[in-house]
């Protein structure tokens, strides 16, 4: 590996610097005084650098979007202190979903063949009703089916399927999700 010929082929972050650059401070700065149980102000900072953040989205001050313009986020969905959209591509997360403390969502990675180590990037789907549960890795490319469990501290490279509970370093599903009726 040669890092003084790295490259990023045809990588476009989708914003100007200048924009990337506002966002940066908005985030450093704004994003983290507002106050921790107040979402609508974080709401509306990441529509405003074009998120697509559905209603009633509850976002913690502490967490990260690298790339707003490349995040929706889905009604009635919880994202975590100290989460990290690492979102150089899309990241979806669908309505009712729960991205938890220190989970990190990493949409780029470097091509180990390639001598310049080329970034590569590819999305992530998180479907309808899914928990990702505490401090996991969720790679680039990687789709997690409706109402699946992540456990904690797992590390997912592939796609896990619907309604399934899943861990491990590397994550599998392990049993069914047991669908429990409406309690209200």
């Amino acid at each position: 590996m040669d890092l003084r010929q790295y490259h990023q082929p045809g990588y476009v972050a989708g914003r100007s610097k200048a924009i990337m650059l506002l966002w940066w401070l908005v985030q450093a700065v704004v994003f983290p005084l507002t106050l921790h149980a107040s979402h609508a102000p974080r709401r509306a900072l990441l529509r405003l650098f074009g998120a697509k953040i559905g209603r009633q989205v509850m976002i913690r001050p502490t967490a990260r979007f690298t790339y707003p313009w490349n995040v929706e986020i889905g009604d009635y969905s919880w994202v975590g202190d100290d989460v990290v959209f690492y979102s150089l591509a899309p990241i979806r997360v669908g309505q009712h979903c729960v991205i938890s403390q220190k989970s990190y969502l990493c949409t780029g990675s470097h091509d180990i063949l390639d001598r310049r180590f080329g970034l590569i990037t590819a999305p992530i789907v998180i479907e309808n009703g899914a928990w990702v549960a505490i401090d996991c890795f969720i790679a680039a490319g990687v789709r997690i089916g409706a109402n699946a469990v992540i456990g904690a501290r797992s590390s997912v490279f592939g796609d896990m399927p619907a309604q399934q509970v899943c861990f491990g370093s590397p994550c599998r599903p392990i049993r069914p999700r047991p669908a429990e009726p409406d309690r209200r």
